[in-house]
């Protein structure tokens, strides 16, 4: 018996001790150094994206009413031709968007293939907050918007139209990496009471198949927040977020410890490694990631160059993220 007490008395203290090792590299944030409000959104459009956004978080506002309001910006662009309004239609001449929102306290909305509706962002947070759901799709998603009060609207503008009409004399659908592939808005955003929130929004790969649903409206993939430790999202070839859930990863790279920046090359080099064991070209994938930890500490990577995204801190500044490939 006695052995055995002693036996039960050292496995618990090799248990203390692993969990102890274990917990060290965990994140942890001193909140007298923490830099708040900061927004943080994809590409150039991500600019006028996020004044929208700083109008509310510099008068003290919820991080989740800012992302909604600065995503709504390039959603609502005729000219933007990569989400909401205007955004390249699939194959067959419909402009299907898909779109997810997420709070602090894990509330999260999504749509996808959403048509007719301008502002899929809202149409997220209306499934939310009013319904017992996360995801509502296609015609569900539409007959839910109108009976929330969004109108019907055409969505396929005449540029939009004109190209996928020159498109379909040859059909071929290869997508150029920084254009096409440039087809997400995404935004974090971490407020003056220390809480994060995000919304990513998007039109989808121009041309792809009727019914296609790529990462950004998929918690986890596409966006991802805990307000523990942190948020990401994600921007590019969606197939190979999905497969690496990689938002996620990267907040869970944050947890164990990483800064922003580090998490973001991780994910990305993950990315790359389940590429190149399933034989795929490199030079036809672009991902890139934004991330922000509730210190207020941020950073981005992506596989090629020509990635941007926007950083508002009380000065808004389009940077150029860092990549593995040039």
């Amino acid at each position: 018996m006695t052995n055995r007490r002693n036996f039960l008395k050292l496995t618990a203290l090799a248990s203390a001790g692993t969990l102890t090792s274990a917990f060290k590299g965990l994140a942890t944030f001193k909140t007298s150094k923490v830099k708040k409000p900061i927004v943080l959104s994809t590409w150039d459009f991500g600019i006028q994206a996020n004044d929208a956004a700083w109008s509310v978080l510099q008068k003290g506002g919820r991080a989740l009413d800012a992302v909604e309001a600065g995503v709504k910006i390039p959603e609502g662009d005729p000219t933007e031709r990569s989400v909401g309004l205007g955004g390249r239609p699939d194959r067959d001449g419909k402009v299907t968007l898909d779109a997810c929102i997420m709070d602090e306290n894990g509330n999260i909305g999504s749509v996808a293939c959403l048509e007719h509706i301008v502002h899929p962002i809202s149409v997220a947070r209306a499934v939310m907050e009013k319904t017992p759901h996360v995801m509502l799709v296609g015609p569900g998603a539409f007959e839910f918007a109108l009976s929330q009060g969004f109108k019907k609207e055409k969505l396929l503008t005449d540029a939009s139209e004109k190209e996928w009409k020159e498109w379909l004399k040859k059909s071929e659908y290869k997508p150029k990496i920084n254009i096409e592939n440039h087809d997400t808005i995404g935004m974090i955003a971490l407020d003056a009471n220390g809480n994060l929130s995000g919304a990513c929004t998007t039109s989808g790969m121009a041309f792809k198949m009727h019914g296609r649903v790529g990462d950004s409206p998929i918690i986890g993939a596409g966006l991802y927040v805990d307000n523990e430790v942190g948020a990401a999202t994600a921007t590019g070839h969606g197939e190979e977020v999905i497969r690496t859930v990689g938002s996620h990863l990267v907040v869970e790279l944050m947890r164990q410890g990483h800064s922003p920046q580090a998490a973001c090359e991780q994910a990305v080099r993950r990315i790359i490694k389940f590429t190149e064991q399933r034989k795929k070209n490199l030079e036809d994938i672009q991902v890139g990631f934004i991330a922000l930890n509730k210190a207020g500490e941020y950073g981005a990577y992506c596989i090629h160059s020509g990635f941007t995204y926007a950083v508002h801190d009380g000065k808004n500044s389009l940077l150029n993220a860092k990549y593995q490939i040039k």
